[in-house]
Formats: structure tokens, sequence, C-alpha cells
């Protein structure tokens, strides 16, 4: 199809505005449209079979799949094939090669892509975290084709590219990556959903998997100011910073009208993404100065977290055409809200069916409720692991500073469903469902509208929100790999422990069996549940109370990923074995220690190579102020109180820097991984937080033209 044609105005004229996005929506993704009118129909068929019932796929039939695959990308320009999958970096990876097979000897070339290359790659990949998994000889890994993601053509700057994606495994068969995992919890749910389903009388759906939609936060700033800044360019973040006289007080940026620039880059962000097949929604201004949301429909959870992938790449790719800077960090402006990715989770058949649906009446819904008490038990079984698998970097800045949820796992229910197990445990049995009735405007025109049967909670981290979970605490720049596959293997083991009990219920006992089973699993985990306000200091004593866990930090969560329970859980159901959750572990424990390392050496050198130099030039334009009025006769009381202040910012930025020099080359020191990021958490970070508090304090007194630097007020509202 022929791309949208522009007058000479730059505007796009009626008659070339028809194409619309119905028209492009996944022209570049090998989808089941695309497979059925290419693939022979014994090909589709064996294809459709192995992503719908995991059969096995013949390498004759993958000759044929690969080479359709070859033809349809060659015709949208693409040159090369990568297989693209994602480490544990957090962010993707891809390794080119090209169609050429050999050339002939007329001096043409063949173009091919035969079924092994498609199913199979061998990127080596070695120089991945792997946290011990790989030594250095033991480089070999492999990507492995997952075919339940659609392959798609990128077109970028280095033209056209067919990707694959794919999973990354060791020699041995260790998961190096995120999606692996991703896909065993899937398989697990999978298996115990279904044995639920079939002791409520279902033998119709053939499949469970769940569904997740993703909403991405992010900041957009102008490219060249975002260059000047060593700090953002190398950890995505300010190290330093004043905030403006206005920051988000006034809350006027929050859904406001998009400014032009800025509506232009999601224009070109939308047109992208729907063309690479990403159900792109709901875009909008998010609370602070500079920052937006991005949100998608849902899809199933290896999908959505393909797509996720796809849509931080073209967020930033896109930004840079347009001379912007995306920054997808937790928390790249001290004092104003941070970016978070709220992973709305539901679980789904084949056939259409939502399980997480209570209906009008979910008292009387036993199969729903029983559903949601399992989600109950796990969720207050392993708070630890969810919480950790929100456990990023620089999320430690964000959780639990009132823009965030806190990092206390609790569960909202709403006021429904909250009464419904309110009622099973104080009396044992549930005989009534709260309606919201209606909503009055007291507008006649507007009328009266039905509302929703429960309100919403943003300050819980896993709240129901209709007919889905919302985990409202994986950090912006994080993979939603991690805390789906966290979710999906612990409502895997709550759904297989009540299937183990139901099914040796006696004939005519179930109905009974089950009321039983929910109010047991309601009454024994109803702590985690609070619909309260978990901003409060007050949530915070009565969670301790409750024995809920707090985990504060990052390194505070890292050892839950291989606590006994943990291990138990991932082994029962093959998602993780011992030695790939040490590995990962040990990832963590390297990422933290590496990043907080890159962000000190970098204060470092910008408080000795600006800010120190910017005060002293400062201090001394000041004492020659003070000589100039001086040698009038005049009194210049003011010129030195603002330079006995900048000299006291002068004196602690120097001793704090020094101070943080001596701190980290201590713990560079260290050997053990655990040990060195708890120093980092410990140690460093608040002397970091000293060093920065003397150079924003002197940069407010300090004319901004002789700052080195963009300031928050230049970053955040001249874009």
């Amino acid at each position: 199809m022929l791309p949208l044609q522009f007058r000479n105005d730059g505007k796009e004229s009626m008659s070339e505005t028809a194409r619309t996005i119905a028209d492009f929506f996944g022209e570049d993704v090998f989808n089941d449209q695309a497979m059925q009118q290419r693939l022979p129909r014994k090909a589709y068929a064996a294809l459709k079979r192995t992503i719908e019932e995991g059969k096995e796929l013949d390498l004759e039939t993958a000759d044929v799949i690969a080479h359709e695959m070859k033809e349809w990308a060659l015709e949208r320009g693409a040159t090369h094939y990568t297989h693209w999958f994602q480490p544990l970096t957090g962010t993707t990876a891809e390794k080119h090669d090209s169609f050429i097979t050999a050339p002939l000897s007329s001096g043409r070339v063949l173009l091919s892509l035969s079924g092994k290359e498609l199913v199979r790659g061998e990127p080596d990949a070695s120089s991945f975290p792997s946290g011990g998994l790989r030594a250095t000889f033991e480089a070999r890994g492999y990507t492995l084709w997952d075919c339940t993601s659609p392959a798609f053509v990128r077109h970028d700057e280095g033209g056209a590219t067919l990707c694959i994606p794919t999973a990354f495994c060791s020699y041995t068969g260790e998961a190096l990556d995120q999606k692996t995992p991703l896909l065993r919890s899937m398989e697990a749910l999978n298996v115990q959903a279904l044995r639920l389903l079939r002791l409520f009388g279902n033998t119709t759906s053939k499949r469970v998997f769940p569904s997740v939609g993703a909403e991405q936060e992010y900041f957009i700033i102008d490219r060249q100011k975002y260059l000047q800044r060593q700090d953002l360019v190398f950890t995505g973040r300010t190290l330093f910073g004043a905030m403006p006289p206005k920051g988000q007080e006034l809350d006027d940026h929050y859904f406001g009208t998009l400014r032009p620039r800025i509506a232009a880059y999601m224009k070109d962000v939308n047109t992208e993404l729907w063309k690479l097949g990403v159900p792109a929604k709901t875009q909008h201004n998010e609370v602070a100065p500079a920052q937006h949301e991005l949100a998608a429909i849902y899809e199933k959870a290896n999908v959505a977290a393909d797509h996720n992938q796809v849509i931080m790449q073209t967020l930033k790719r896109v930004a840079t055409r347009h001379g912007l800077r995306c920054l997808l960090h937790e928390k790249p402006f001290a004092g104003l809200s941070g970016s978070g990715k709220h992973n709305n989770w539901s679980l789904t058949t084949d056939d259409g069916i939502n399980l997480l649906d209570p209906g009008r009446t979910p008292h009387d819904n036993i199969q729903f409720l029983l559903i949601l008490v399992c989600i109950l038990r796990a969720v207050d079984r392993h708070a630890e692991l969810l919480r950790e698998s929100a456990a990023d970097v620089g999320n430690e800045t964000r959780l639990g500073g009132n823009e965030a949820p806190p990092q206390i796992i609790s569960v909202f229910l709403g006021e429904q469903l909250g009464d419904v197990l309110t009622q099973l445990v104080s009396t044992g049995s549930a005989t009534s469902s709260k309606t919201a009735g209606l909503l009055y405007t007291g507008v006649t025109a507007m009328g009266n509208v039905n509302r929703d049967d429960t309100d919403r909670n943003r300050t819980s981290p896993f709240a129901f929100t209709g007919n889905k979970f919302e985990f409202r605490m994986v950090g912006s720049r994080d993979s939603i790999g991690g805390a789906n596959t966290v979710l999906n293997t612990i409502t895997a083991e709550s759904f297989r422990d009540a299937c183990d009990r139901l099914e040796k219920v006696p004939e005519g006992k179930f109905t009974e069996a089950v009321h039983d089973l929910i109010k047991e699993y309601a009454a024994a985990h109803f702590r985690i549940v609070f619909n309260g306000n978990a901003y409060s200091p007050e949530w915070t004593e009565e969670a301790k109370r409750r024995g809920l866990p707090n985990l504060v930090s990052m390194v505070d969560a890292i050892p839950h990923l291989t606590s006994e329970k943990s291990e138990k859980l991932f082994r029962d159901f093959h998602v993780f074995s011992h030695i790939e959750l040490v590995s990962r572990a040990e990832v963590k424990y390297e990422l933290y220690t590496n990043t907080m390392h890159i962000e000190a050496k970098t204060m470092l050198a910008m408080a000795e190579g600006q800010f120190v130099p910017a005060m002293i030039r400062a201090a001394r334009g000041l004492g020659d102020s003070i000589a100039s009025v001086e040698a009038c006769g005049l009194r210049a009381t003011v010129q030195r109180e603002l330079l006995e202040r900048l000299q006291g910012y002068i004196e602690a930025a120097f001793a704090a820097k020094k101070e943080l020099k001596d701190i980290v080359t201590r713990t560079e020191g260290l050997s053990d991984g655990q040990e060195k990021a708890r120093a980092y958490r410990e140690n460093v970070v608040p002397a970091m937080e000293r060093l920065r508090a003397p150079v924003d304090a002197a940069e407010l007194i300090i004319d901004p033209r002789e700052w080195p630097v963009p300031t928050y007020a230049d970053l955040l509202f001249e874009v």
C-alpha cells in the first residue's frame, strides 16, 4: 500500500486520509492473515497446531514457512533477518544476517531462509549477563523461535529487517532471557487452570492464557538539552537539579492538551506501532511536566511482553527523529512523579471467557470466587516474590513516594467484592452483592448513568479493576516478563492445590466442598486485602501488625528470589531451576552495583568538572562585585551574605565529593555480590545525596546563564 501523500503546505488532504488505521494495521507483521494467504494449507494447519496445542513442527514444514516468510519480508524491503530476543539486560538484542546464501557463477546471489535458520539460531552472545551460567569457554547459546509471537519487519534508519521473536537458552538448556520463563509459566498456568475449569463442567475451553495490557509512562525532553547533561546521557536520570518555582502542583499538565511538538511525535509513534501490529490505544499527558503515557490493548502475555519492548524502542527511535529524547527511567527528575508501567493481568480462555469477570452477582458465582481467593492466597503466600519481580534500581526512588504504590504488597478489591469476602469471613457464607446504583449528575441533559460496582484505588499495588488485576509496581524501563512470570506461577500453584483437594471430593459433595474451600482461603488470606489509602503512614503500621512484608530496597528483595519457598514453587512448575534462580539473583546484585557505580562516578565527574568550578566562578564574581560596590563607598551587605552562603556550599560540595570518592573506592574492593550491593545501598547512596544537596542549593542562587548544564526549567518546560 502507498504511504500517505502530503500537499505542498505539509498538510494532509481529505482524499489522502482515506487510508484508515484498519487499512495499514499490522501490514508489517507476518500475522495469521498473512500466513493464511501465503502458506500452503497443510503448512498453515501444522503451524496452527504448534501455536495452539504445542505440537512439534517438523523441519520440512519449517522450510516451507521460512521460505514464505522470507518472500513476504523481501516484498517489504527487508535485506536481513534477526532472531530478536530479550537477554537479562532489560532490553532486547539482535544479530543481523542477510538473506544472501551463496554467490552464483553468473555473479548473482541466492536469497534464502531455511527452516533450520528460522527455528534455531546460534548468536553466541556470550557477553550477556548470565550470573555464572556460562563460562567464557562455554559460550554457545541458542535462540529458539517463539512461533506464538508473530514475526515482523522493522523499518528504521538501517533499512528493513525481519525480526523473529525468540527465546534465548544456554547450550545445556538454562534460560538466559526473560521470555523462556514467561512461556514456561504460561504453560504451567494453562495446565492448572484447565483442571479447575473441568471441575466446574467446562469441557469446551482448550487453553487458558494470561491476558496482559501494559500502560507505559515516559518523559520527553529536547535532545540537544539532553546531550548537555552527562547524568542523563550516562544514567538516564538527573543526579543533580533544583526544582523550579513551578512543578506539578497545579496538575495542569495532567490530561492537558498536547503541545504541537509532542502531538506530532505521538502521531508518528502510533503509526509505526500500528503497522507493527501493536494495539496502541490510549495516549495522554501524565502528572509531571513533560511526562506522558501510552497504553495498549490486552494480548497474550508473551505477545504483550514483546510488544511492550517494541513500544519502548519505538518511543526512543521516533523521539530522535523529532529532535527529542525519550526518558524511560523510573525517576528522571527528583521532586516530580516518576514513571511506572501498570501491568493489567487477567485470565482468558481460547473461546473468549474472562475468568476474572465476576458477573452481576459475584456472591453466587462460585467459580469466580474460587479463582479470586486462589489469587489472594497466591499473592499473600508469595508477596516477597511479587515485590522482587518489580525490584529495579530506578524503581527504588519511585515506590513508596506518594506517587506510586508502597513497597508493601496488598490487594484492593473494592466495595462490592470486599463486602462479599467480609461476609464469607465473618458469617461463613455470602448472600448478597452490593450494587453501586445510579450516578446522579444533577444535569437534566446528561441524565443519570449506572456507576461501576467499585471505585478505583490508585494507591494499591495490586488492585482489582472490574475484570482484571492491575499490578502497579512494575518500573517503566523493566520488562513485564518478570512480573507476569511470577503472577502466572504463583496462581498456578494455588489452582493446583485447590484442584488436588477438590478432585478427591466424593460425587455429590462438590458444591459444598468448593464453598468450604472458598471460606477457608478467604479467612486465611484476608490480611492481604486493603481498600484504604496505601500512601498513609497508618497503613505501614497496620501492615506490620498484619505481618505483611515491607521490603524497602531492591537489595532487600533479591534474596527472596532464591528462598526455599521460591525455589520449590518454580521447581514444581519447571519455570526455574535452582541454578537459574541463583544466576538471576547474581545478575541482579551485579546490575545494582554497576548501576550505582556508574551513577557515583558520573556525580564525581560532574561535580569536579562542572559544578564546583561554576560555583567558584560565581563566588569570584561576587567578590569582584563586593570590591566594586565598596570602592564607591557603599555597603555590599547582600553580596556578602550571598558570598558567604555560596562559600558554604562550595566547601560542603568539596567535602561530600571527597567522601563519596573514598566510599566508592572502599566499596569496589568487596567481592561478595550481595555484600557489595548492600554496601552501595547503605553507604554510597547516602553519600551521593550528601553531594547533591549543596550543589542543588547553589544552583538556586547562581545566574542560570552561568550554570553549566540545562536546569529543570529548561528540560521540563521548553519542549
